[in-house]
């Protein structure tokens, strides 16, 4: 799974939009990093490397479910205060770990952080 990191102020999809290294960069240099993006997402779709992906709302959207006392407990998001928060996810099937590696490091552009993690599956082996 391919973990899209972001700030949550401001916040908004599709993050690139709201770092000022993508908002300072040549109009040409920016057109070319989002086709290559856009041909990386072709590609693995063809190989059927690519599940899915979705794009998180805002943290502060989010309620919090924790039990107590016998019963649900609801309050706001999110979960803990940080600088930066999760803005989507990829989810990614490929033969191996080089390779979701060599995905995940296509997946990060100017000033963005992407996180490479395996998911869990019935039995609890990663994958």
């Amino acid at each position: 799974m391919i973990l899209i990191h972001s700030n949550p102020q401001p916040w908004g999809h599709p993050t690139p939009d709201y770092l000022p290294e993508y908002q300072n960069m040549p109009k040409e240099q920016l057109e070319r990093l989002n086709a290559e993006f856009e041909t990386l997402l072709g590609e693995l779709q063809e190989k059927g490397e690519l599940l899915g992906g979705e794009a998180l709302g805002a943290p502060e959207s989010s309620r919090l479910y924790r039990w107590s006392d016998g019963k649900p407990l609801v309050s706001d998001g999110p979960y803990s205060e940080a600088k930066e928060h999760l803005a989507g996810f990829f989810l990614i099937d490929v033969d191996s770990q080089a390779r979701a590696e060599e995905i995940a490091a296509q997946f990060a552009g100017p000033g963005e952080t992407v996180e490479l993690r395996p998911a869990m599956w019935p039995g609890g082996s990663d994958q």
